[in-house]
Parts: structure tokens; sequence; C-alpha cells
């Protein structure tokens, strides 16, 4: 069964509208998560807000939003002015322009989001724009209020539905000149580049989710069942880091590289 969606409004384009809802495509509710305890007494210990000058506990109603101006100077900006900012975007993802579906860089990319249709009336309206993304080869953007904050999204179809990414605000994004620009660019040894190619063609496997699991999560498990049931779990061997070592000749490392491959393949 889909999971419930978090968030239900309209997908509209000009005069075409359809209601919709979306559901993270991501979730961390798997992840382990820890409370911190009082080892002494075993009860949960709580964060709160307290003044850093006088010490005394700051109440929820007392604490403020403040954009320092200067040495402990503040501009105070409260939670029905920053609500205030951003209404119109709440439940319209109204498409305002369409772009290449190649022409947005990874790395704008932030969260994605699972769109479907949320009432039988409105799949057809749904499917037309879909499907014209798709013949077109185009993505649309707008604008929308996710996470307390109105950000650029951007909506691409993806097999029956679409998929909806908020995309990085434009002062988080790094220019990849400052950081790549000054590689030096070289000419790769022929041979060189057709031993890491044959490299690459034996290590060369089908994705599989299974690649992306958390080992430390599962070593984790391991410790919390062995401690529920009094024993003393197995522990995981710590790897020594690897040392770069002395690499005198490339090509005689890939040789060794591919040999230690071809060897490896045997055993299994």
């Amino acid at each position: 069964m889909a999971p419930r969606s978090f968030w239900k409004g309209y997908l509209k384009l000009s005069l075409v509208t359809c209601p919709v809802a979306m559901t993270p495509a991501a979730t961390e509710s798997e992840k382990l998560r820890f409370h911190i305890l009082n080892r002494n007494t075993g009860n949960r210990v709580v964060s709160q807000y307290v003044d850093s000058v006088s010490g005394a506990p700051v109440g929820e109603d007392d604490a403020v939003r403040g954009y320092p101006r200067g040495e402990d100077d503040y501009v105070l900006l409260e939670d029905d002015e920053l609500d205030a900012l951003s209404l119109d975007s709440t439940r319209t993802i109204d498409i305002g322009a369409f772009v290449a579906a190649d022409s947005i860089d990874w790395i704008w990319f932030d969260k994605p989001h699972y769109l479907v249709p949320d009432d039988p009336i409105g799949v057809e309206a749904f499917c037309v724009i879909r499907d014209a993304m798709k013949a077109t080869n185009t993505v649309g953007l707008s604008r929308l209020v996710m996470y307390r904050r109105e950000r650029a999204v951007m909506v691409e179809p993806r097999d029956k539905g679409l998929v909806l990414w908020t995309l990085r605000f434009a002062d988080e994004v790094r220019d990849p000149k400052v950081y790549l620009a000054d590689i030096r660019a070289e000419t790769p040894n022929a041979k060189a580049l057709g031993l890491i190619s044959k490299l690459i063609e034996e290590r060369k496997s089908h994705w599989s989710p299974s690649m992306a699991d958390d080992p430390v999560q599962d070593q984790l498990l391991d410790i919390i069942s062995g401690k529920r049931n009094d024993r003393k779990p197995a522990r995981g061997r710590k790897q020594a880091p690897a040392s770069p070592g002395n690499v005198v000749n490339i090509m005689d490392a890939l040789r060794k590289s591919i040999n230690a491959d071809k060897h490896g393949a045997k055993r299994r």
C-alpha cells in the first residue's frame, strides 16, 4: 500500500488544472535514531533554550528569530511576518515555464517527491501534461511553499506519474570553475587508457539498491539485538586504512589490478 501523501493541492498549466497528491520519494524512517539519557537515572535528557547571558530558561513564546546587523544587535522577525511572505504558492503548482530536460545540472536537484493524481476526474488533465512534457523532452518550472520556505521546483515525467524536485537556492550552489578549472589537462597514455577501460569492463555490473546499503546500521542492529538478548554481539572487523603507497609506474599498477580481479573472479 502506498504511503499516505504529505501534501495535497493542484497542478496548473494555464487553464488546465488537476488535483494532485505528493509524497517524498526518499525516506529516513528506517534510519536508527537514539535518545540521549542520563546514565545515572536512565531518564531522557531534554534540551531547552537558555539566555546566553543570564543562563535563565527561555519559554517558547519568548523565543524569536533575529538577523544580526552588528555585535549584539539584531533585527527581530516574527513568525507571522515570515509566514506572510509566500502565501500564494502553498497549494498550487503553477507551471510558468518549460526548459529542456537536460538543461538543469544535477547539482541543483535537492529533494525528490512523487506527484500523482488525487481525483479520478483530473487524471486526463494530469496525463496530458505528463505526456506533453515527454513528447517535447522538457521539464516544468514553478514555485511552491515547502518546508516553510518558498522554493523553485522542477516537475518531470517519470513512468506513469511525475516527479517534483525542490531546487537548491542560487546562493547554495558553488561555481564548479572555482574548484575544477585549474586541474592540469593531460593527454592520457593510450595503453594506460586501454587498461583502465578493461578494468572498468571487468567490474561493470547492473545497479542494485543493495549497493547503497548501510553496513554501519546493520552492525548497530546486531549490537542492539545482542544487548536485548544478553549475548555478546559479533564485532565487525575494523579495516585498516588503505595506504596510498608509492606508485612508481601506473602501467604496473594497472596490470596488477587486472590480474588481481581475474584471480578474484576465478575464486568466486
